[in-house]
């Protein structure tokens, strides 16, 4: 009868405790979903752009800085890559920001695994895909943002916008980050040059949230430029204005 008392007690203990240990999530100040279009328009040197770009731009003193500006001095960044419907693949799991020492780590990861994919582009999918990785996020912050590189348009899955508006419903901000091409794919030119422009189409379609912005790098050099001033803008939460940078 004792034994029986005990393990009772032990239970209800238990059956306390579970929450609030579920609930005593790591605080960061910022959860950030680095989220990257490797569709078919997306020839080798965009990808290689796009990896190295991040991977430098992670570690940049000017970003350590701006991560160690917050309140907790550590962010937490997982890296996704999409493509076409049904085509996404978290390739970096969330991992926690709080120096240089983990910056280059995350940057070294970047660097070695290969490529997810090669499909059709479903900016939407995309988005969907990083709202899901924040939902079951180790840590917790007062912001959380999803940062979106791509040079083309939604053409797979649901519409963009729709994707969008469900994921700013949750609290959740997107940015974008525009890889201009120099010359339109053959089989579809208004898919990476659409009227208007890839910068105007984020705009309307892609982006959103208190703050939101595009940049556009518009070549190689300025690819990096551009990534350490989005995420410096994302971390620090600095208004930035919609322009390109070369």
């Amino acid at each position: 009868m004792i034994r029986l008392i005990q393990f009772t007690l032990a239970l209800a203990a238990a059956v306390l405790i579970a929450p609030a240990l579920a609930q005593a999530a790591e605080q960061v100040d910022l959860l950030l979903v680095l989220s990257s279009d490797v569709s078919r328009s997306v020839d080798h040197p965009k990808f290689l752009l796009q990896r190295e770009g991040y991977a430098a731009a992670i570690s940049d003193p000017h970003v350590i800085d701006a991560i160690k500006s917050g309140p907790h001095q550590r962010i937490a960044l997982c890296f996704v890559e999409w493509s076409g419907f049904g085509a996404q693949k978290l390739v970096i799991d969330w991992s926690l920001i709080d120096g240089l020492g983990a910056a280059r780590k995350f940057g070294d990861q970047l660097l070695e695994l290969p490529r997810s994919f090669a499909d059709r582009t479903s900016i939407s999918g995309g988005i969907e895909f990083a709202v899901a990785q924040m939902e079951h996020a180790p840590y917790e912050g007062p912001r959380r943002a999803i940062d979106v590189s791509g040079d083309g348009t939604n053409n797979a899955g649901r519409d963009v916008k729709l994707a969008r508006d469900e994921a700013l419903a949750k609290g959740i901000v997107i940015n974008g980050l525009v890889i201009l091409s120099d010359r339109p794919v053959p089989w579809n030119a208004e898919h990476t040059n659409p009227p208007g422009g890839l910068e105007k189409y984020y705009q309307d379609n892609v982006v959103g949230g208190p703050g939101a912005f595009v940049l556009v790098a518009e070549n190689f050099s300025s690819f990096g430029r551009a990534i350490i001033k989005k995420l410096i803008a994302e971390i620090a939460f600095l208004p930035s204005s919609s322009r390109a940078v070369r």
